[in-house]
């Protein structure tokens, strides 16, 4: 009986609590939208795996496009929660997927949402994950033509040494590092020599 009631209780849950998720996830005060996003990681762990559907994935990722900062912010770390809350093989196959088809979005600072959005998955998914599909998009965007984009690549290849195996990082990381150490952009220089330095100090260790 108990269990019966408790699966009741979270299909209610669901229906009642849903409709009104979707409404505040996309009411017009950033606070609201913030609020949401911070509570989506507690009802996860509350209501599990079941509770997550197509519709909330798809909120998650249209907070990640949101026009406000902070919210895209809060969409990343949303998205890394999920990911430890219901393991890798869920990410992979509910999140990871459509977190990535839009590092190819025209407008850069949701490009960047992503890049930040991975180097917070790529703990989380673990060495293989990280080698076979979230380091392919990075080193993609390295040939992004905005400079903010190349710089914050570069910042992220940094985070992805210490995950990777050593050889990944000779043979995929440093080449696309030592290519960003001579771009025509001071920042962009600055950032990949930082990371090439990181990457010395990880090889020499």
């Amino acid at each position: 009986v108990y269990l019966s009631l408790q699966v009741i209780g979270i299909d209610l849950l669901s229906q009642s609590l849903l409709p009104a998720i979707v409404e505040l996830a996309e009411d017009r005060h950033w606070r609201v939208r913030l609020a949401i996003i911070e509570y989506i990681p507690l009802l996860a762990s509350q209501l599990g795996v079941g509770f997550f559907d197509d519709k909330l994935g798809a909120l998650c990722m249209q907070w990640l496009k949101d026009k406000v900062y902070s919210i895209r912010d809060a969409a990343a770390n949303n998205v890394k929660r999920l990911a430890e809350e219901f393991g890798p093989d869920w990410a992979m196959q509910h999140i990871v997927p459509q977190v990535l088809d839009m590092i190819n979005n025209p407008h850069y600072l949701h490009r960047m949402t992503i890049l930040h959005s991975i180097s917070l998955l790529a703990p989380v998914m673990g060495s293989d994950i990280t080698c076979s599909k979230l380091l392919p998009v990075v080193m993609n965007a390295s040939k992004d033509r905005v400079p903010n984009i190349k710089f914050n690549v570069a910042k992220v290849l940094q985070s992805l040494i210490p995950i990777v195996d050593q050889s990944v990082v000779e043979k995929k990381i440093r080449p696309c590092l030592v290519e960003l150490s001579e771009d025509p952009d001071v920042d962009v220089r600055f950032f990949a020599s930082q990371a090439l330095e990181s990457s010395n100090q990880v090889m020499m260790s």
